[in-house]
């Protein structure tokens, strides 16, 4: 088959490697019909999450068709078509019986790498490093899917790919991120970073019932959609978002504050050089500015939902704003089998059509295209599908 293999920093290419097999009897594998890029898969080609190894399969936002299935597989049949979760869960560990699936306790066949780095393993990620298990990923033209009686979730006939591609990442985990805010009438909620997980995050944010949005980020064509998603919009490079946002808030600062950005945050502040050149040297892994901004700017006694991903260690990190200012911090990857089934709805009722984010489609074999384009923000870009 072809599919998409990593080979080091901005190096990814389309290859043919063998097809995946049946390993584990609650194993299925799908032919995919749809698979994306993701914002997080950029950290991967810029080098930034270790243990990654030459010919590693891309992808964790895919859906498709079961072609082969395990012995244990009771609940899917040949032919079914099924979204997947990025995060592997087992369903009946501690975590899994606890909806915190992306802590499942065993998806990761070897932790010790993870375990020796975070104290504990999380669950393990389609193609997202051997530290995270090692899987092959979706960006290929068929994939094996481990605990699939688990993970998959059927499509109803009548919906498309694109309907109902986003459920086995960004749309939960822009909702997610909402939810965590603990969200109550006349709340206001700003949001670092409108790349896909942050659009979706806003659209979450007014369907749990904020009264504002408002929208941090640089590049025109995110903040038009923003707009389109009726948020209010501040482009940081234009004005200084922290003293925007007390302006916009009376002095009282945000309810909530969601940092959809992660480890690869740009600014305009000495804060967001040091923290450029010092990751360039690998003397800190992640660049936390957006983080940093969102903590001072919190209202007092508010809440930091942080989404976006980091891998490591972070420098100058506002401890003593964090702690002063008594804010609750929820984060952590996306619990996505919790939110399948009550997004799906969403979705069916009309609350939302998760196809306004997609700008670009692109075959499989022009995902190296489609990563730099992407990476770089070319041609208005801002969530690229693949069609294999």
């Amino acid at each position: 088959m072809k599919a998409v293999c990593w080979h080091g920093k901005n190096d990814v290419r389309v290859e043919n490697v063998p097809d995946p097999s049946i390993l584990n009897p609650r194993d299925a594998i799908l032919k995919i019909t749809s698979t994306a890029i993701c914002g997080s898969d950029l950290h991967l080609y810029d080098g930034y999450i270790p243990t990654m190894q030459k010919g590693d399969i891309l992808g964790h936002e895919f859906m498709g068709e079961v072609v082969d299935k395990g012995s244990e597989v009771k609940n899917l049949k040949k032919g079914d078509r099924v979204v997947i979760p990025f995060t592997i869960a087992c369903g009946h560990c501690f975590f899994c019986n606890r909806d915190l699936w992306s802590l499942c306790d065993n998806s990761i066949p070897d932790g010790k790498i993870v375990e020796k780095a975070y104290g504990h393993t999380p669950s393990g990620l389609f193609g997202y490093s051997h530290m995270l298990g090692g899987y092959a990923g979706g960006q290929a033209q068929y994939v094996r899917v481990p605990f699939a009686d688990t993970a998959a979730l059927k499509i109803p006939d009548g919906m498309t790919d694109k309907q109902v591609l986003f459920l086995t990442d960004i749309f939960p985990t822009g909702y997610q991120a909402a939810e965590y805010c603990n969200i109550q009438p006349g709340d206001t909620v700003a949001i670092w970073g409108c790349g896909p997980v942050g659009q979706f995050a806003i659209r979450s944010a007014y369907m749990l019932g904020a009264e504002r949005v408002i929208a941090i980020d640089r590049v025109p064509e995110r903040l038009a959609m923003a707009r389109e998603g009726k948020a209010e919009t501040i482009n940081y490079e234009e004005i200084d978002a922290g003293e925007a946002l007390k302006e916009m808030t009376g002095g009282i600062g945000p309810d909530s504050c969601i940092d959809a950005v992660g480890l690869e945050a740009h600014g305009t502040g000495l804060d967001a050089f040091y923290d450029k050149a010092k990751q360039s040297l690998r003397l800190e892994t992640d660049r936390p500015t957006a983080l940093r901004q969102a903590i001072v700017a919190c209202r007092k006694g508010g809440t930091l939902s942080i989404p976006g991903v980091y891998g490591g260690f972070v420098d100058k990190f506002p401890l003593g704003a964090l702690f002063s200012k008594g804010l609750t911090v929820k984060t952590g990857q996306t619990h996505v089998h919790k939110y399948l089934k009550p997004l799906l709805e969403r979705i069916q009722n009309g609350d939302i059509d998760p196809t306004f984010v997609i700008t670009h489609e692109m075959s499989l074999e022009e995902a190296p295209q489609g990563y730099e384009i992407f990476k770089h923000k070319r041609d208005n870009c801002i969530k690229i599908v693949l069609n294999p």
